[in-house]
Order: structure tokens, then sequence, then C-alpha cells
């Protein structure tokens, strides 16, 4: 059944989240969908999924990714429901992915602070977009939106670098950090580029019973 942080009602339709993101789980709770994690055992190599092919674009990049993670997740929830279906009942499952792509390359998550120097300083003074994709039981949207930047000084880019805040983020960046500073203009989702679009994950529920 969900966790403490989803619903109390248990009659209420829930689903299961697989992702580690606490911003994911955040927004969940924002629109009130009761939820529990399906996250890979540790033999899974979820990382593998997100190489990108050779002349991919982002649009169809970020696609493909999200519904492999998510045949991935129904898997997962297949075998352990089959071994235990009292701890792990079907449920539908929601898994979203997030890039940052500028002049058509794919900005995915850095691998140290150098990488994310490199990635903050193709950014800085800069349109870029964020596109997430969001798939709930195999039925999948796409957000995109344009992110404006000011141009950022050498300081402030290698600050925000030694941080930590970039590991693990597409881009090098999270929006609600203090990159939220450098940013002037948004068009699009906010909460897409947070990581999970709310107004495409509402959609996505509706016919499943959720009410928002």
């Amino acid at each position: 059944m969900p966790d403490a942080t989803a619903s109390s009602a248990a009659s209420a339709p829930w689903i299961y989240l697989a992702s580690q993101s606490p911003r994911r789980r955040q927004l969940l709770d924002q629109l009130g969908v009761a939820h529990r994690l399906l996250l890979p055992d540790d033999a899974e190599a979820a990382e593998l999924l997100e190489v990108v092919w050779p002349n991919e674009a982002p649009d169809d990049y970020v696609r493909r990714v999200t519904l492999a993670k998510w045949q991935d997740a129904a898997a997962r929830l297949a075998a352990r429901h089959q071994a235990d279906p009292a701890a792990w009942p079907i449920a539908p499952i929601l898994c979203a992915d997030t890039t940052v792509a500028v002049d058509g390359d794919i900005l995915g998550k850095p691998s140290d602070a150098l990488d994310a120097v490199h990635m903050l300083r193709r950014l800085s003074g800069r349109v870029h977009r964020v596109l997430t994709a969001v798939v709930v039981d195999g039925q999948a949207r796409l957000s995109i939106s344009g992110v404006h930047w000011r141009s950022l000084t050498d300081d402030e880019i290698q600050r925000y670098a030694d941080s930590g805040e970039p590991m693990g983020k597409a881009g090098a960046y999270a929006i609600q950090s203090r990159a939220g500073a450098w940013t002037s203009r948004i068009e699009g989702s906010y909460s897409g580029i947070m990581g999970l679009p709310l107004f495409d994950t509402a959609e996505l529920l509706k016919p499943l019973g959720f009410h928002f």
C-alpha cells in the first residue's frame, strides 16, 4: 500500500512511482496523488538506459528512455507481485525522465564538477530547452519548456559546481535551487522543469480514477 506521505484513504486510487527523485515525490504530493516507490534492485543498471544513441534528437531520446524505464518498472513489479502478491499489489506505474538540450545537443547528468562547469558555461546567457517525458501504464506525454538564463560569471559557475548541487541533475542544475536567480524567463511548465509536469501528469491519471 502507499506510504505515509500519500493519501490515508485506503480505497483511494494510488500509483507506483518508479523514480528516486524527491522532487517528483513532492510534486505528486502537491497533486494529492498517493504513491509508493518502485525502485530498481542494486543489480539493475538503470543508468545504461540513459545512454544517448548516435544522432538521436532530444525529443526522441527522452521519450525512448522514459518508456524503457517504465517497461523495466513494469517487469520489476510483475516479478515482485509473483513472489509476494500481498506486499506488491498491482497498481499503475508512473515513470518520468528529464533532459536539457541546447543547440540540438543533449546535456545529461554531469560526471563530475568539471563536467558541470562545462555544461553551465554552455547554458550561460542562452535559451535552452528542458524536456520531461511522463509515462503512466504505457501512455506517454512530453512537456517542453524554454528557459532563458542571464550571463553567468566564472565565479558563479564554479561556486555552483563546487556546491555539489549539479550532480544527478540533467543540464547540471535544478531550477528550484540558486539557479532560479539566473532564470529571467520561462516558457512552458515550471513543474516540468523540476522533473514532473503537473498538467500532463494529471491528464494521464484522470482516466485511472484520479480527480483534480
